[in-house]
């Protein structure tokens, strides 16, 4: 018989129509600028100030997410691989979300970022930003779209530190955590 302690062995499922919620409301946001942009009623600079505070909030629920689900996950002590299940979801969300903050920015002002086909539509565009916001998430570290405007620049800053402190913190520490829960209980 094992004599070490065990975690309370609680139910933790990942939460699928809540991810899912999660996912219509980035699309509703990133639809919701869109039409502003389109409307052209409202200036460049305020379109502009409303996509990186709305990056900024989204970013904090982001993390504030994340770690209440790791500190979740690793009270229930749930299975590593379903522990990577729930931040590849979360992961993709955050993708997502900052792909369609660049594309609003482009469609703002499309000076915003080199490497994007020249005369290409805007909706078009939208899959060289997913294939931007991958390779930030990714830290592959190679892309031939750039950022070219300040504010173009502290979005895919604020995207890279997201996603470092996700995968380097959140990920890593899933396993010491879950130690650490095991060992005061």
């Amino acid at each position: 018989m094992n004599s070490s302690p065990k975690l309370e062995a609680r139910q933790f499922t990942i939460p699928f129509s809540r991810n899912a919620v999660e996912y219509a409301a980035i699309l509703v946001w990133w639809l919701f600028v869109l039409w502003f942009v389109a409307a052209g009623q409202i200036g460049v600079g305020l379109l502009t100030i409303v996509v990186m505070v709305g990056c900024w909030m989204k970013t904090a629920l982001f993390g504030a997410e994340n770690l209440k689900q790791l500190y979740e996950a690793a009270q229930c002590n749930l299975a590593h691989h379903r522990f990577l299940i729930l931040m590849g979801i979360n992961m993709s969300q955050m993708i997502m979300s900052f792909a369609f903050d660049f594309h609003l920015l482009y469609c703002i002002d499309n000076s915003c970022f080199t490497g994007v086909a020249k005369g290409v539509h805007p909706m078009e565009a939208l899959f060289d930003f997913f294939y931007l916001s991958t390779l930030n998430f990714s830290f592959f570290g190679y892309s031939d779209i750039l950022p070219q405007t300040v504010p173009a620049k502290i979005v895919d800053l604020t995207e890279i530190v997201l996603a470092f402190v996700t995968v380097i913190f959140l990920l890593s520490d899933f396993i010491s955590l879950k130690d650490s829960i095991r060992n005061r209980n």
